[in-house]
């Protein structure tokens, strides 16, 4: 069975940091690209940051310099750090893991991130 769980949300001001974890089971990890999507209510979820099974990286404009992407293979796990956090980063946050050949995607359950005052 596959499995993405993510952790790590929680109510912050804004400012403040978070480290979102997304810890995966039932796929060989090292051969998924690994992203981060976020999402409002009403719409559909955007992406804000990737990193591919040869670790390059990528980010939404609106995160760039603020939140960094990692991952280790040793744990099945990728990352997404969050600094100088705005109240426009307040939605749930979701993990995806995606491989073209053949075409897979698996989606984690989400995360909360709240960003007030």
């Amino acid at each position: 069975q596959v499995q993405l769980v993510e952790s790590g949300g929680g109510l912050v001001q804004p400012g403040g940091s978070l480290r979102l974890s997304c810890t995966t089971s039932g796929i060989i990890f090292r051969l998924y690209d690994m992203g981060w999507y976020r999402q409002v209510p009403g719409q559909q979820p955007d992406l804000v940051a990737l990193i591919t099974s040869g670790d390059s990286t990528g980010y939404v404009d609106s995160v760039k310099g603020r939140f960094t992407i990692s991952r280790d293979n040793a744990k099945n796990t990728v990352y997404l750090q969050m600094n100088s956090l705005k109240p426009e980063d307040t939605a749930v946050y979701y993990c995806n893991a995606h491989r073209g050949l053949p075409r897979t995607e698996y989606w984690g359950q989400g995360t909360q991130v709240a960003v007030s005052s």
